[in-house]
């Protein structure tokens, strides 16, 4: 599997580390790395974002730093299709959050300190 550039936001490049090869230069709230298993790294993102706080459609796309739009869509349909995230209109809004399933997945992937 080949390595490829992506922005990581720092706090996810800090709980994810074994996911990250080599770190670059830090571009305002995300560094500039190369990652392995990038698939599963953008999913984290996604769910790392939603783990606290219900987000908007643009909050989390801006916050998740996956920075091709189709493939945030790819990502965020992937999660909403395997139950990890679920959203729902308020209003005029899409408003996603996470779901129990998709905090074991982010569980199994954060690194614990024992």
């Amino acid at each position: 599997m080949r390595a490829r550039l992506t922005y990581i936001p720092i706090e996810v490049a800090d709980q994810f580390e074994d996911f990250i090869i080599k770190r670059d230069e830090q571009v305002l709230d995300a560094i500039k790395a190369r990652a392995r298993d990038y698939s599963t790294l953008s999913l984290l993102k996604l769910l790392y974002q939603l783990k606290s706080t219900p987000m908007t459609f643009s909050d989390l796309y801006s916050k998740s730093k996956i920075r091709m739009k189709r493939s945030f869509l790819n990502y965020l349909h992937l999660c909403v299709d395997y139950n990890f995230v679920k959203k729902e209109s308020v209003g005029p809004n899409v408003i996603y959050s996470i779901t129990d399933k998709g905090r074991v997945m982010l569980n199994l992937f954060i690194q614990k300190s024992n």
